[in-house]
């Protein structure tokens, strides 16, 4: 870190953890951070840094990309590479940190918002950015199920900000193919509890052919169904390592569409290593298992 005024540089940083994110909050004079490959060395987990300015612009240097973003918007940045950030002028900023895990049960490839500003002036982005401001003046009076439950509500709040934007359509496809594809990823999300959940109904409430669906998500390099199973592994893996959620493995399965147990403990070792009993007793401190890709 390098700063304007070494000899009288002045900064406050207060951090609360809600769940599996936290909000952080910094208020200091200019500044310049650089996190280089060295310093990553024990990350342990990828996340995503939703950062908001609040009293001057900021700007951002990450994967060759140079961005800045001013008050009334948000920028997106990977904790997990190096990057560059800094503000010319004294500044006030929110930090929401979100694991890559959580986001991409959300938002389909979300490396593809890094370095993206989101407007906050108005509809979900401005109620995102006050649900932040909000929470950190009552964090203190939750108690732990109510910090989890307000954390999920601020990514909620997040994704559907940043899915409303053009920007995050995928890929290699056209326009008309990507709105396409995020029609049936919404589609998927928002069914996944169902069981019965299929291509073909898929394609109906999407109005196209269950071929052209099935070419969607080929632009993914991924299969219909592989996508859908992974978002389910992911909402699966969200509860599993919940310490206020009290269901079963068999329960969580359940209600995340999976009709066999013993099939979603077969996908679930195979996505993360590791057993989905074994995920819930890491997450309770009795052993350690791998953290979610």
């Amino acid at each position: 870190m390098t700063f304007r005024n070494t000899p009288t540089f002045a900064g406050d940083l207060q951090a609360w953890t809600l769940g599996h994110v936290s909000i952080s909050r910094n208020i200091s004079d200019a500044l310049l951070y650089r996190r280089h490959k060295h310093h990553l060395v024990h990350e342990r987990e990828e996340s995503y840094l939703i950062t908001v300015p609040e009293t001057s612009e900021i700007s951002f240097v990450q994967d060759g990309k140079d961005v800045s973003c001013k008050p009334g918007a948000f920028l997106v940045e990977r904790s997990h590479l190096p990057y560059e950030f800094s503000h010319a002028e004294a500044n006030a900023l929110w930090v929401l940190k979100v694991p890559s895990a959580i986001l991409r049960a959300r938002i389909g490839q979300p490396e593809r918002l890094a370095t993206l500003r989101f407007d906050s002036t108005q509809g979900v982005g401005a109620l995102f950015v006050d649900l932040i401001r909000l929470t950190a003046a009552r964090v203190e009076e939750m108690d732990e199920t109510a910090r989890d439950v307000t954390g999920k509500h601020l990514v909620d709040l997040m994704a559907l900000a940043i899915d409303a934007d053009e920007r995050v359509l995928g890929g290699n496809a056209s326009s008309v193919q990507s709105a396409h594809l995020r029609r049936a990823e919404r589609f998927i999300r928002h069914n996944l509890a169902d069981p019965d959940l299929s291509p073909q109904m898929i394609a109906e409430g999407c109005g196209i052919s269950v071929r052209y669906l099935h070419q969607l998500f080929g632009t993914q390099e991924t299969t219909v169904c592989a996508w859908m199973r992974r978002q389910r592994i992911l909402m699966c893996d969200e509860a599993l390592r919940d310490p206020a959620c009290r269901k079963s493995v068999s329960e969580i399965a359940y209600d995340w569409g999976f009709g066999d147990q013993a099939q979603f403990s077969r996908h679930y070792r195979s996505q993360f290593g590791c057993t989905p009993t074994d995920a819930r007793r890491a997450a309770r401190g009795e052993e350690r298992a791998p953290s979610p890709a």
